[in-house]
């Protein structure tokens, strides 16, 4: 498992499934009621849902609080899922 170095601890808490609090975020990429998608130290962190809401955001912190109800937490490595989508792309013309 590679770890990379210089960044800040990144850590994700949820309780009873809706109430959450991630922190090393870098960046709210995207959100609304069914997803929130976030760019972290550690890749894209993509959290399903419904419901959901970001109620506390403190970028310079890198911290985010979330509430609603979290169906899943998926991790995207951005260098990998580009690469992977050039060769599908040559692959699958």
């Amino acid at each position: 498992m590679e770890e990379r170095v210089g960044t800040r601890p990144h850590k994700v808490n949820l309780l009873n499934r809706s109430v959450g609090a991630i922190s090393g975020v870098r960046d709210v990429k995207a959100f609304n009621e069914a997803e929130i998608v976030l760019e972290t130290d550690m890749g894209l962190l993509s959290i399903k849902g419904s419901e959901l809401h970001v109620t506390k955001l403190t970028l310079e912190k890198g911290e985010v609080e979330i509430d609603g109800t979290v169906d899943s937490f998926i991790y995207t490595n951005t260098k990998e899922a580009a690469s992977e989508k050039g060769l599908f792309g040559r692959l699958f013309r």
